[in-house]
């Protein structure tokens, strides 16, 4: 495994997000299309394979953590805009979720 240095660590934007709109990907069946609050003006869309994992409305309102400032990039004619966390293991994908309620656009550190 490699190491990063703390100063590589700083780089990373990470923050609490609240999950406000779910779609399934109109070209992709297991995509969907996810509007987080990560605290800015506007919701952010972020791409994110979790179809067959959690129903639509079992992401509505989840409060979880959203990597901020990585690189944008195109899912099948989507921009998606930052990346949701989840921890994979043996064919299971579980979201990375604040245990308490938390400010929207918090800063993980």
């Amino acid at each position: 495994m490699e190491e990063v240095s703390f100063d590589d660590w700083k780089k990373l934007d990470i923050r609490a997000a609240k999950i406000l709109e779910v779609e399934k990907h109109p070209n992709a069946d297991k995509l969907y299309i996810i509007k987080a609050d990560i605290g800015e003006e506007n919701p952010r869309t972020i791409v994110s394979g979790l179809v067959g994992y959690y129903t639509a409305e079992e992401l509505i309102g989840k409060r979880i953590i959203v990597f901020v400032n990585l690189k944008p990039a195109e899912l099948r004619g989507i921009k998606s805009d930052g990346m949701l966390l989840a921890a994979t293991e043996d064919g299971k994908c579980v979201l990375l979720e604040t245990d308490k309620e938390i400010k929207t656009g918090a800063k993980i550190s």
